[in-house]
């Protein structure tokens, strides 16, 4: 159980992929039209496709390579950005999220857009969303020469963006980067249960968890919110003055 307390909280990061946005595009587009374009373009089955990708994609998580367009275009052999535009219907924002920012904004929180995604992918998502006027700014771990799963991101992100850990709140559907935010003194770590549309709210045994960020707004005349209880798989917040 956590209480957040709005006036300790200074500055918001928050992820994109899966957090503000459905990952319900990501996950169809790598795991779906890429074999599809690969398998197409090797003149290879397309589960043997699926399967030598599935491996190679594995072999890169952790490490910006897993969100570089360019690795990926020159390692596939295929135009990357192309491929994403003919699937990008498929990009969304979440329930909840503009409210949430509105109220971010009404509250004068700093509010930054922190992301392992690659300056290519920022530029389709934001084009095709309403979410980047809403931020201070925008920081992508290729900018900052780390991933997010590495601790010491967070104390390299201080260059781009000034923020007191003890009074920040971090928004994320990866438990990876929610621990090396933890281990560099974060104090507010927020889990995303449901981070594509596809798939069923999966609550963390170690951080607490939304389904939507309407759930971190105080109800009226509030000052407070506490989260969360857990019962199997599901998640409670219980709104308190």
């Amino acid at each position: 159980m956590t209480w957040i307390d709005w006036h300790t909280i200074d500055t918001i990061l928050l992820d994109m992929d899966g957090t503000l946005l459905d990952r319900h595009f990501d996950d169809h587009f790598w795991l779906e039209h890429v074999p599809k374009r690969w398998s197409a373009h090797h003149k290879v089955p397309l589960k043997q496709a699926r399967e030598q990708l599935y491996a190679l994609f594995r072999s890169q998580e952790r490490t910006l390579n897993w969100t570089d367009l360019d690795y990926w275009s020159d390692r596939l052999g295929l135009d990357i950005p192309q491929l994403k535009l003919e699937v990008e219907h498929l990009i969304a924002v979440h329930p909840g999220v503009m409210e949430f920012l509105a109220f971010c904004r009404q509250h004068g929180k700093q509010l930054w857009l922190v992301t392992n995604a690659h300056s290519k992918t920022l530029d389709i998502k934001l084009k095709k969303t309403p979410v980047g006027p809403w931020f201070d700014g925008i920081v992508s771990a290729h900018q900052v020469g780390l991933p997010k799963e590495d601790v010491r991101f967070w104390d390299y992100l201080q260059r781009f963006v000034t923020y007191d850990p003890g009074r920040t709140m971090l928004g994320e559907d990866t438990e990876a980067n929610l621990q090396t935010a933890q281990q560099y003194g974060i104090r507010y770590l927020i889990h995303i249960s449901r981070p594509s549309s596809a798939l069923m709210p999966q609550c963390s045994r170690q951080y607490c968890s939304i389904e939507y960020f309407t759930q971190l707004i105080p109800a009226p005349n509030a000052t407070s919110v506490r989260i969360c209880s857990q019962e199997g798989d599901s998640c409670h917040v219980n709104q308190a003055l």
